[in-house]
């Protein structure tokens, strides 16, 4: 017999006490008593203890949400997330060929305009409805709910490729531990008559023949798969199981994993800022870096890149941010996490770019130094064939050519070259200008593994700092995986409440099945496909949407009175703006700019010929043009098809199938007594999951209530309902009303 309603709120108010222990922790703990009422009841001040209780699978047991077992915790997952590959060889790259330090300005205008905005919105919504990105997207807007699938699909396909860059980090990892380095110089062919250098390392150098051959065994093209590397293979399998074995009982085990790999690159990054400092030619590698070029960032194509890496930056349209937001605690102040995170991602950045930096400026005065010593001794042997012995200045001492300084021959250069201006061109003399090696801008896999290795191998006790400086790619890829990862499991699991131990085992064996297309010797060429056409059109789509749902669907206004109610304070009216008007127009004119940029620049990739040992632009064959336009059309399709199917009731937006949640606010109900039940019953019409079980068991994640009186429910003092969850099919609200 149900007890009456002065006795049930009694008993409530006592179980929401909370402890100063349960606040640091950040973890819900729920009463057993509490867990077994159908409803979530929350008293009047709004001072009530958040529980999430959730049914499993068909077995009808109820379990909590796992929550973050720290603050601090949380904040490096989500650092460890945001801040990846792309930091160390994505910004500086940009930096340096967008005006250098003037590139910082419209960066920092646009992580404003559009980053944290966007950042604090998916916080927002991931801890407030506590779910995936599929769950979130259904209760906004059952018709949107695409937008959660599309964004799986994207980092599914993200997940595959960028573990290969992880297998390639472990592999130079295990080959760091030996003296010299391996990739020190070119080896020697050794014939029965004669010792020779291999042709291919002398007609490039010796980081670059060991990238293309000892490591990626690299085919001529695309259509040329040449079978699996080996070595590679065991790379990623080892990557995988990493990846595994840290995300397999989910944020518990992955958390901790997050102290190390979210700091470790930090140490690493500043060790070797301190350490190339004091490398002579740095400050030439950072004050080329920061000298403004203030006319470049008129173009408009700066300003569009520059968005582009704040977009990515950050992770939005993962899914990843949503996923972690889910596990905190719904008071959490996710305003503050926003900025906060968005800052250090944006330090890191400038951090790591007067890193390489500094770095490539003791790289470039090493082989200006060679330059010079090369092109000197070419003066010497055309003095007096082709070059006056008068032209040679006084000071200069050529009988000691690798003793003349950069600034003796660059006026050697300079005179030669003013006297000699008809003929100057057949002297084959270099300029050997510092600023002119720096200006070979490089990124990506080119920096990494090619000109911070070879700049590596001159450093004192060079295996110690590779070893370093490969440990920590992998330590940033394995965060940015394990974000990546959980943009895929939370929403599965919290919409299909399958397994998590099961589910992540089998995506990641997966994943490796479908990842040995990126470790045959044409590996790398799917890998440069994936990463151009799999994620930046579908991600753009995917975040005009959410902005779209948010401001225009569910509502800007409710969505502010929703964060009121969350945070305990009003968001600055600033968020308001810039959700409703400015961030999704700046984010359709990158989208319809980055569609202009695809339809003008035809599918190529940078093919390696071993024979002349170059980079070769080449076109994508037919069927790759094909795989790169499935690719776009495959992460963003989920979006239209589930659209097509609430709008034509082919999937009823009411029901509680699997592909659909739904989510309304605990509150007390009061409803009129049913003919043949006394007032004692009237307070709470529900009865347990054993006596009323689901009409669809294992496809609810929040208890029904059952009962078919009306309700009128009480509100807290700020017009917003108390806080919880309860699933509920009422045709008098709709689903996407918090």
């Amino acid at each position: 017999m149900p007890k009456n309603s002065k006795a049930v709120k009694r008993e409530l108010d006592e179980d929401v006490t909370e402890s100063v222990k349960d606040l640091l922790s950040n973890e819900d703990a729920c009463d057993d008593s509490f867990k077994k009422t159908s409803l979530i009841v929350n008293n009047h001040e709004g001072e009530g203890k958040e529980c999430d209780v959730e049914e499993g699978g068909s077995d009808g047991e109820e379990e909590e949400r796992p929550a973050w077992n720290s603050k601090l915790q949380y904040i490096l997952a989500q650092v460890g997330f945001s801040v990846g590959l792309g930091n160390v060889w994505r910004f500086p790259y940009l930096c340096q060929k967008n005006g250098g330090g003037a590139y910082l300005v419209p960066y920092l205008i646009l992580l404003i305009l559009i980053g944290i905005p966007l950042f604090f919105l998916e916080l927002a919504v991931g801890q407030r409805i506590r779910r995936g990105s599929i769950g979130v997207w259904n209760y906004i807007s059952p018709r949107l709910g695409g937008i959660g699938f599309a964004s799986c699909a994207v980092c599914f396909f993200v997940a595959l490729y960028y573990n290969v860059i992880i297998s390639w980090s472990l592999f130079y990892f295990s080959q760091s531990f030996q003296q010299p380095l391996p990739w020190h110089e070119c080896p020697l062919v050794k014939n029965k008559s004669i010792t020779y250098i291999e042709p291919e390392c002398e007609k490039s150098s010796a980081t670059t023949y060991y990238w293309y051959r000892e490591a990626l065994n690299i085919s001529d093209s695309i259509s040329e798969g040449g079978g699996l590397n080996w070595k590679m293979t065991l790379c990623l399998l080892a990557a995988w199981s990493m990846v595994c074995l840290a995300m397999i009982k989910g944020i518990q085990s992955s958390g901790k994993v997050m102290y190390f790999s979210s700091l470790f690159p930090y140490v690493v990054l500043i060790c070797f800022l301190v350490r190339a400092l004091l490398l002579e030619g740095s400050m030439d590698g950072i004050r080329h870096m920061f000298t403004p070029k203030l006319e470049i960032m008129l173009e408009p194509k700066v300003w569009r890149e520059a968005a582009t890496q704040v977009f990515f930056a950050l992770g939005l349209g993962f899914g990843g941010v949503i996923a972690f937001s889910s596990y905190n605690k719904r008071d959490n102040n996710c305003h503050f996490d926003a900025v906060l995170v968005s800052f250090i991602n944006f330090f890191t950045s400038v951090l790591a770019t007067l890193v390489v930096f500094a770095v490539l400026g003791f790289k470039a005065n090493i082989m200006i130094g060679k330059c010079v010593t090369l092109n000197t001794n070419k003066i010497v042997s055309l003095v007096g064939n082709g070059i006056e012995e008068s032209l040679i200045p006084l000071h200069i001492n050529l009988t000691l050519p690798s003793q003349v300084s950069n600034e003796d021959y660059n006026e050697m250069f300079k005179v030669i070259k003013m006297v000699k201006e008809d003929k100057f061109a057949e002297l084959g003399l270099d300029s050997c200008s510092i600023e002119d090696e720096l200006n070979k801008a490089v990124q990506g896999t080119g920096l990494a593994f090619i000109a911070f290795t070879e700049a590596m191998t001159h450093f004192p006790a060079s295996p110690f700092w590779s070893v370093m400086f490969f440990l920590m790619l992998v330590n940033l890829g394995l965060g940015s995986m394990f974000g990546t990862i959980e943009g895929i499991l939370t929403p599965l699991v919290d919409t299909f409440k399958v397994r998590k131990e099961f589910l992540t085992v089998g995506c990641c064996v997966l994943a490796f099945s479908i990842g040995l297309l990126f470790v045959q010797r044409s590996g790398n060429y799917f890998v440069a496909m994936f990463d151009d056409y799999s994620a930046t059109l579908p991600l753009l789509i995917v975040v005009v949407l959410e902005n779209v749902a948010i401001a225009w669907v569910y509502g800007i206004d409710k969505f502010f009175e929703d964060l009121k109610d969350m945070l305990g304070f009003t968001p600055y009216l600033f968020y308001y703006y810039m959700w409703m008007y400015i961030t999704p127009t700046l984010l359709l004119v990158l989208l319809g700019s980055s569609f202009i940029q695809l339809i003008m620049t035809p599918p190529s990739y940078s093919a390696w010929i071993q024979e002349e040992a170059i980079e070769q632009k080449m076109s994508f064959p037919p069927w790759g043009i094909v795989v790169c336009i499935s690719l776009v059309v495959m992460a963003i399709m989920p979006v239209p098809i589930v659209f097509c199917l609430r709008y034509f009731n082919i999937i009823d937006e009411n029901t509680s199938g699997l592909s659909t949640v739904s989510y309304k606010k605990g509150r007390i109900i009061k409803e009129s007594a049913r003919p043949g039940e006394d007032d004692d019953t009237s307070l709470i019409q529900g009865k347990s999951p054993s006596e009323a079980p689901s009409p669809m068991p294992g496809n609810s994640i929040y208890r029904k209530q059952s009962g078919s009186g009306g309700t009128d429910a009480d509100t807290a003092p700020n017009g917003r309902y108390g806080i919880g969850y309860l699933m509920a099919d009422m045709p008098d609200m709709p689903e996407s009303d918090l």
